[in-house]
């Protein structure tokens, strides 16, 4: 996917989930039109060899750790500050039905999902308000807008981070902060099913088996890059995107199935 937009002129923002996927495909994006960034995430030797290619600033942390949200917020703030957050971290554990849920994969989806979505954004709204043209791009899924049979975890987790970021929306708008939300349908990635499905490889592939065009990484991340390009008085409130194999939630074409 290719998108033209203008070249950014001294813009800055901390990319959390920034070790993979679209995180890090966000990363490279934001870096080589020119932004400084600030990749977050807890491996830090993922975030090094990043930002040697990229030139990012690397802070490992982990977003839902109250210290490293306090420490990430110091290091970025001694560097100059930012004016962009963009909350890609989170994920899914288990396809679980709810009968069979196990709490621990619960607890790490809000954990990750919501919880630290809403440590480090709240942690950085001074830093936002205080720019005057601030921005929250929060990535959800489309998952939080049709529940599916073994997704009450992930649908409970993205349906409460999409509540939260609609709040924000008109709770920020007085401050000129812009809130934006990207909610991706199938994205093959390296490692979201499988860390959702265990580490099992083969269970992983069957996800896209079929599926000609998912949508990848650098697509989102595309999309990502313009949402926070465009002019600040432009504000993509929700952008669903989905591969046109996917015509809905309950529609995916998979050919020879």
């Amino acid at each position: 996917m290719t998108t033209t937009v203008p070249q950014t002129d001294h813009r800055s923002a901390i990319v959390t989930g920034a070790s993979t996927g679209i995180g890090e495909a966000t990363v490279r994006a934001l870096a080589a039109d020119g932004w400084r960034v600030f990749a977050v995430a807890r491996r830090a030797e993922r975030l090094e060899g990043l930002a040697a290619e990229t030139g990012a600033v690397a802070v490992p942390a982990d977003i839902s750790e109250d210290d490293d949200v306090a420490r990430l917020v110091s290091a970025v703030a001694d560097a100059g500050g930012a004016d962009t957050l963009v909350n890609i971290a989170g994920g899914a554990r288990g396809t679980d039905w709810v009968a069979e849920a196990k709490t621990e994969d619960w607890e790490w989806m809000l954990r990750s999902n919501v919880l630290g979505t809403m440590k480090i954004t709240r942690a950085f709204l001074p830093m936002l308000r205080a720019n005057g043209h601030g921005t929250v791009l929060n990535l959800t899924s489309v998952a939080a807008l049709v529940s599916y049979e073994g997704g009450g975890g992930y649908n409970a987790a993205k349906a409460a981070e999409r509540a939260m970021t609609r709040a924000l929306r008109l709770e920020e708008a007085e401050n000129n902060v812009r809130v934006i939300e990207v909610l991706p349908g199938l994205v093959k990635t390296e490692e979201f099913s499988l860390r959702r499905l265990g580490g099992n490889a083969e269970a992983a592939e069957k996800v896209y088996e079929g599926v000609e065009e998912p949508l990848t990484a650098q697509d989102v991340a595309d999309i990502v890059r313009y949402a926070v390009t465009v002019p600040h008085h432009v504000n993509l409130d929700e952008i669903v995107v989905r591969p046109v194999a996917q015509a809905a939630a309950h529609k995916l074409i998979r050919k020879g199935a």
